[in-house]
């Protein structure tokens, strides 16, 4: 009798959430009548919150190959083969001084049009570009989240955190995750004391301002052992952000650690 009023119980709850499903897609298909959503950069009406226009979607400058096996700087023409017979061409700056870090990948190359995505995002609460971006992610950084463990966002100062109220690279992570099924641990890296901004700060400064801020969470030491590590970013400008928190990484015990931005400052090598 129990078990019969138990699964009677079951379905009961089952038709109901049946019977709610479609009434939140009316709901949702009423909202964008009213609320129809917006490109994220330009405010045209779309089909899909998230999803660039078709004006603004061909202004994306997309990066692929050729680029730095390293880094990923897109060259401008295929180099010459390497000279052992491997695919492995590096860019100027990174056979002078090698990262920490084994891959960085990006999805655009940053400028004056991805710059406007970027800050959306992060500073304007477009947030309902994320799932978006985590597709655009996941396809950049297919060759990186084949053999990954987990990710990890760059993290935010809990100061910074409180007023933006959102850590933009943890949405990120968190995007990429739901598309790849990779596992996210959002707190692995905190920032162990506040930073000025570094918009303005040349490579050496970046470094310096960076030495000893970021720490690896110590109730997460064991998450992190022998694990190959995919960071998360908005932004590549100079790689200081990127190679500090690999250093960490590694530092507190990570096998390996690649790194995936959506867009990367393109600069010669």
């Amino acid at each position: 009798m129990t078990q019969a009023r138990g699964t009677s119980n079951s379905t009961a709850v089952a038709r109901r959430a049946a019977a709610v499903d479609p009434l939140r897609r009316l709901a949702g298909q009423a909202l964008d009548v009213l609320l129809p959503p917006g490109c994220p950069v330009c405010d045209a009406v779309v089909e899909k919150a998230g999803t660039l226009c078709g004006p603004c979607w061909r202004r994306v400058d997309f990066l692929g190959s050729p680029q730095c096996s390293v880094c990923g700087l897109p060259f401008e023409f295929d180099p010459d083969p390497h000279p052992d017979g491997s695919d492995g061409i590096l860019c100027g700056a990174c056979v002078r001084d090698r990262p920490p870090y084994e891959r960085a990948r990006a999805v655009m190359a940053y400028c004056d049009f991805s710059r406007r995505m970027v800050l959306a995002f992060k500073h304007a609460d477009r947030t309902d570009a994320a799932p978006a971006f985590g597709k655009w992610l996941a396809r950049a950084g297919r060759a990186l989240t084949a053999g990954a463990d987990l990710i990890v966002p760059v993290p935010l100062h809990w100061t910074r955190l409180f007023h933006r109220r959102y850590n933009q690279a943890a949405l990120l992570a968190h995007a990429l995750g739901r598309e790849t099924g990779l596992k996210v641990v959002p707190d692995l890296l905190q920032r162990r004391r506040k930073t000025p901004p570094q918009v303005r700060m040349g490579p050496a400064q970046r470094r310096r301002n960076l030495r000893g801020a970021l720490r690896v969470h110590p109730s997460r030491r064991g998450r992190l052992q022998d694990r190959r590590v995919l960071l998360v970013d908005d932004v590549l400008t100079t790689g200081a952000t990127a190679s500090a928190c690999a250093r960490v990484l590694l530092r507190g015990g990570a096998g390996a650690v690649d790194v995936l931005t959506l867009t990367r400052v393109v600069r010669a090598a």
